[in-house]
């Protein structure tokens, strides 16, 4: 039986294959933004045509789509990974921050993405549903350690969890790779902070 033309992989033109193009066409997004770029743009950077973009996918709405779930299947990993570790609930909402982090910083040009949409087609849609499924789940840990006496209990939850992303999704702001800072030496300091405070406690 012939093989239906939709299930076959498509085949790399030279120089580019699909992940060269995603993370060309990624870093233009970010740096026109996603309603500011054509396919044209899109080909013009890479030096090809447009013809030879459609080789690998069918859209730009595909290209967005492939991108922000680059971000999001990281994050989410991380999330379920949690069902497999035992502790309290303040424990697995440190490594959760702490995996995150290190999600954003593996994941730049694309978690950057991913903040920056804003709902304006069926896919941006359907990754900001997504991320607030993520957000429910942080601020159902947040609940349960406050309910465990390691959190604050007079602090609203969903506010909690919140101001913790948005700590943790602020690195995109300023964040670059360099020799000096690591994702494992970022993700110790953002948790120390969250969790711990900047204040020296004196005896």
């Amino acid at each position: 039986m012939t093989e239906p033309q939709s299930s076959r992989p498509r085949r790399g033109r030279p120089g580019y294959d699909l992940e060269s193009l995603l993370s060309v066409a990624v870093a233009l997004f970010n740096e026109r933004g996603y309603d500011g770029t054509s396919m044209e743009d899109l080909a013009r950077k890479l030096g090809i045509t447009k013809s030879a973009i459609y080789h690998h996918v069918r859209s730009k709405d595909e290209l967005l789509q492939l991108a922000v779930n680059r971000a999001l299947d990281g994050l989410f990993a991380e999330a379920d990974r949690l069902g497999e570790v035992d502790g309290p609930a303040i424990e697995k909402l440190e490594q959760l921050v702490r995996a995150s982090v290190v999600v954003l910083v593996e994941r730049l040009p694309f978690v950057t993405l991913l903040l920056r949409v804003r709902g304006n087609t069926k896919v941006e849609k359907a990754a900001l549903a997504r991320r607030r499924e993520f957000d429910h789940r942080v601020t159902d840990l947040v609940s349960k350690a406050a309910a465990d006496g390691d959190l604050r209990p007079d602090v609203d939850p969903a506010t909690s969890a919140r101001l913790l992303f948005g700590m943790v999704n602020s690195l995109v702001e300023w964040y670059r790779p360099r020799g000096d800072v690591d994702a494992e030496a970022l993700a110790d300091t953002v948790v120390a902070v969250a969790f711990d405070g900047l204040r020296v406690r004196k005896a």
